[in-house]
């Protein structure tokens, strides 16, 4: 993942591994005036099929949450290369379930992986070269 400067950066990633292998995925990151003490605005601007981004770009990351119960969320200790760590993550660990944001996307690998991976690989080949 690659971070640029300005008041919206863009982020860059390319999974080298997992279900999002050879796709790239851009996002727009805003810094806030009150970073460090909240968190940067990220969004996902290339659409994809996944349980934790919307296709509109919605983001489900437990560390750019302002307030989270589990203390998981965003610290004035993070700094943004967490945020891109975690964006990474999004992509490289075993997809979350427990709080999906995209339910049908994480209903569809549940009910049919070969069918979810399918989906992925024409969305990557659609939206993501």
């Amino acid at each position: 993942m690659v971070l640029g400067a300005g008041p919206a950066s863009p982020v860059s990633g390319c999974p080298d591994e997992g279900y999002y292998q050879g796709g790239k995925f851009q996002f727009e990151t805003e810094v806030p005036d009150a970073y460090n003490m909240v968190p940067p605005k990220v969004k996902c601007l290339t659409r994809i099929w996944h349980p934790n981004i919307t296709e509109t770009g919605e983001i489900c990351l437990s560390l750019l949450r302002e307030h989270s119960i589990d203390g998981t969320g965003w610290a004035p200790t993070r700094t943004l290369k967490d945020v891109v760590w975690g964006l990474n993550s999004l992509f490289t660990d075993l997809l979350n379930f427990d709080d999906p944001l995209n339910i049908e996307a994480a209903e569809h690998h549940l009910r049919d992986k070969e069918d979810f991976r399918n989906k992925v690989d024409d969305y990557i080949k659609r939206y993501a070269r």
